[in-house]
């Protein structure tokens, strides 16, 4: 029976099935190449924080690179020691935990009530109001920085342990975060208001009672998006803290510290990686934590991944 069919002058073979495998097989041919791209990297940050500087001399330019050291892991505790507490790292890394856990704070009351303005109130000027927001989102930051630093230092003065509410402050007020709760606070129906209306509850009650306990997936995505903001931000604390005298506690945040401690003379490149390693870990936690709420605000928002 088969081979009438194939003798039969219309007879064409049926390609689709390998023509899918060729498209599996590139797709995941790319992936792979796409995912050592990004992985490799982490492994080479890895492998030489554990390694004297000799031994990371040996494997450069070998697949050693990305391989720890394993007959003297010894040398990645000295490695981690020394940053830690030879060059005060964890000093550093404490400021950006407090900066980073008022920000936060300030991004979800400031931000959060303007973007439930916003979608839910009206108000003369509105729709201005609305288009700035998305006119301002695609400002580049750099645009701003010459004037705030103007204002803070100049018109507000503040200077030495003051200079710290010149870091908080700019960070408080995103009006990326604004859009993100506008187009949330929108998809909450009316109904959760009405009803809290209804028991007597006002403007800020309905806020605070209804709307903040709906919003976790964005009030997620706000606060990893701010740490994340916090904990890499290095030109604007450089520009606005001063710089430690001998003896006092620091108040640079940890990226501005690390460019510093990188910078020192006698470092080696296995504790330069260390350093690194003890940066990356807290926004990986979080991350990793947080993943599936940024998910779920991103998709509640009406945005695309």
């Amino acid at each position: 029976m088969d081979n009438n069919i194939k003798n039969m002058p219309n007879f064409r073979p049926n390609k689709a099935p390998a023509r899918k495998t060729v498209r599996e097989i590139i797709y995941h041919v790319v992936g792979i190449v796409i995912s050592l791209a990004f992985i490799l990297p982490i492994l080479y940050m890895l492998a030489t924080s554990t390694k004297s500087e000799a031994i990371y001399a040996e494997g450069v330019g070998t697949i050693k690179m990305f391989l720890p050291d394993f007959a003297n892991i010894g040398v990645a505790f000295d490695n981690y020691k020394n940053v830690l507490i030879d060059y005060d790292i964890w000093k550093y890394a404490l400021n950006s935990f407090i900066y980073a856990a008022v920000v936060i704070v300030l991004n979800i009351l400031i931000n959060g009530l303007a973007g439930y303005a916003m979608a839910k109130l009206t108000f003369p000027g509105k729709k201005l109001l609305s288009f700035l927001i998305i006119f301002l989102i695609v400002v580049p930051v750099e645009t701003s920085i010459i004037p705030l630093y103007s204002i803070v230092k100049v018109m507000l003065g503040l200077k030495k342990q003051m200079s710290v509410i010149g870091v908080i402050l700019p960070a408080a007020i995103s009006i990326f975060n604004i859009f993100l709760f506008m187009q949330f606070f929108q998809n909450i129906p009316k109904e959760y208001e009405e009803a809290a209306r209804m028991d007597g509850a006002n403007t800020l009650g309905v806020f605070f009672k209804v709307i903040m306990p709906l919003s976790k997936p964005i009030l997620a995505t706000v606060a990893v998006f701010c740490f994340i903001g916090v904990w890499n931000d290095y030109l604007w604390p450089s520009m606005i803290l001063p710089a430690a005298n001998d003896g006092s506690w620091p108040l640079t945040p940890i990226q501005t510290a690390l460019i510093a401690i990188t910078s020192t003379p006698n470092i080696t490149t296995g504790q330069v990686m260390a350093s690194l390693v003890i940066t990356s870990i807290p926004i990986f936690v979080i991350y990793v934590a947080a993943q599936k709420y940024i998910v779920q605000g991103f998709g509640t928002s009406g945005l695309k991944m």
